[in-house]
């Protein structure tokens, strides 16, 4: 899937912004407009052996899949990326819980569909790495939380097969880390990784995109 000159774009929330930097492009040498996430981390693995890749993150912190399918235009379509990875969904159960704002699972199920389909249409070369929405029990993480995004990890599993996709399940890597270290070790608020979660997210999706 990642040639030597891929276009990769990473898409999702804040797990994904990583705190970029919003005033490069993806030549900017110092990496800031990856984050400081497993974008970054991805990116930094990556091209160590494929120097002629192009790796842009365009996460946006409290991102729903609505506001990414809002703009879609200008951040997916226009950009023409060869591979697209994309994480998205803890918003659309966190929003709701924090002030009714969020995205239910049949929605959310909906507009995913409808994102990949014009995305697919747009771009008909395009390949797709879609990644499964997570949480670990500890901080903001309450009861429900698990059982609502483990729907809409089975959303994601759908769509994946649908589409004859890759599909990297960032939950089961984080339930298997747990016998290593406690939840906040490796997600402090149970929802943003620590440095050490992120470098799992990393391994996880590596191992399934170069395996």
């Amino acid at each position: 899937m990642l040639k030597a000159d891929t276009k990769l774009l990473f898409q999702g929330d804040s797990i994904t912004d990583g705190a970029r930097h919003r005033g490069e492009g993806p030549a900017d040498p110092s990496g800031e407009h990856l984050g400081c996430g497993y974008a970054m981390i991805t990116a930094a693995k990556l091209t160590l052996s494929k120097p002629e890749m192009v790796i842009r993150n365009l996460g946006i912190s409290g991102n729903r899949i609505t506001d990414l399918y809002a703009r879609a235009k200008e951040h997916i379509w226009n950009l023409e990326p060869e591979v697209l990875s994309i994480l998205i969904g803890v918003n659309d159960t966190w929003h709701e819980r924090s002030r009714s704002a969020g995205v239910e699972v049949e929605r959310y199920a909906k507009v995913y569909r409808n994102l990949l389909e014009e995305t697919k249409a747009r771009l008909p070369n395009i390949s797709f790495v879609l990644c499964d929405p997570f949480v670990l029990d500890c901080g903001v993480v309450t009861e429900g939380w698990r059982e609502e995004v483990d729907e809409r990890r089975a959303v994601v599993r759908e769509l994946a097969t649908d589409f004859s996709t890759l599909h990297v399940p960032f939950q089961d890597a984080f339930d298997r880390a747990l016998e290593v270290a406690p939840p906040a070790h490796w997600a402090g608020d149970g929802v943003h990784p620590t440095p050490a979660g992120h470098l799992l997210m990393s391994e996880a999706w590596l191992d399934v995109v170069c395996p």
